[in-house]
């Protein structure tokens, strides 16, 4: 059912967006790196539940998956961003990047999503490299026409990641993996994603499924490379 936002004079329809962390969440990811991806998403919360205040078309629905040895849901419910809480993410294991996909993917199916969503958002995050099939998760996703319309995008947590990954998993060439050295330039781009992003895709422009895309369903300008701070530890 679509949700009516009642205004004077007026009955406004809303839109489902649905937000999707793809955390990994393998042993390599101990220490600063989980603290600071736990700390930079709680910090992304505000600012997001802001950009939900401001296109009240839209009802942003946040969840998370979370992979190491195998992948699961952490926060499995679409939850809207005004009442989503953050929950902590622990370590161990290896990395089972596909195996997530896969899971996204049984999500981004039109008799779940629907047909008045707007473009969903796909956040990956990653430190490492797949250890099982990464493709063949991808495909689950490209294969469904909601998840050729989601705005995907990735952040390498630190010099480990493997890039190319990353970058066939946001799959247009206009669109880079950004790269978080330390804690600070990982709460940036979290920041980013979560709000820059999720304002252009909660706008009255976002592409529908009947539209045709062109480079990108939703026009994402990529934020400023900032200098690390060499007084801050690298990951």
């Amino acid at each position: 059912m679509v949700n009516v936002i009642k205004r004077p004079g007026e009955a406004l329809a809303t839109r489902p967006l649905h937000f999707i962390w793809i955390a990994d969440c393998s042993g390599s990811m101990h220490g600063d790196k989980i603290n600071s991806l736990n700390f930079a998403i709680k910090e992304a919360l505000p600012a997001m539940r802001s950009v939900a205040d401001e296109n009240p078309n839209a009802e942003i629905l946040c969840r998370a998956v979370s992979f190491d040895s195998s992948a699961k849901w952490h926060i499995e419910t679409p939850t809207p961003v005004e009442t989503f809480n953050w929950i902590d993410l622990s370590i161990g294991g290896v990395t089972s990047m596909g195996a997530a996909l896969k899971l996204v993917a049984k999500e981004l199916e039109t008799d779940k999503m629907g047909d008045r969503a707007l473009p969903p958002v796909l956040v990956l995050l990653s430190d490492g490299c797949p250890t099982d099939d990464f493709r063949s998760g991808l495909n689950e996703i490209m294969k469904l026409p909601w998840g050729k319309k989601a705005v995907k995008l990735s952040i390498a947590i630190g010099a480990g990641a493997d890039l190319d990954v990353l970058q066939q998993f946001i799959g247009h060439s206009e669109i880079q993996p950004l790269v978080a050295n330390n804690s600070a330039q990982l709460v940036d781009y979290i920041r980013w994603a979560s709000t820059v992003v999720l304002k252009a895709a909660s706008s009255p422009d976002s592409r529908t499924p009947g539209q045709q895309a062109s480079v990108t369903n939703v026009p994402v300008q990529m934020p400023p490379v900032k200098p690390i701070d060499s007084s801050l530890d690298v990951f």
